[in-house]
């Protein structure tokens, strides 16, 4: 059995591919993934969005 690495998407990207890549991850849809992730940024006030997104993109390998 092959397990997905966790990885930036090159295909899927906006800005970092952060989403994207976790999107291919999880077998979802990218388009959903960004907005369940703006909306969970948005509602929740102990979820620092941008922080996290940038920690995620300084630690996720770009995939090849």
């Amino acid at each position: 059995m092959s397990v997905n690495p966790l990885v930036r998407s090159r295909r899927h990207r906006l800005l970092g591919g952060v989403c994207g890549g976790i999107a291919q991850w999880l077998g979802w849809d990218p388009t959903a993934v960004r907005i369940l992730y703006v909306v969970v940024s948005i509602v929740s006030v102990a979820f620092p969005g941008i922080i996290v997104y940038l920690v995620l993109w300084i630690l996720m390998p770009q995939e090849r």
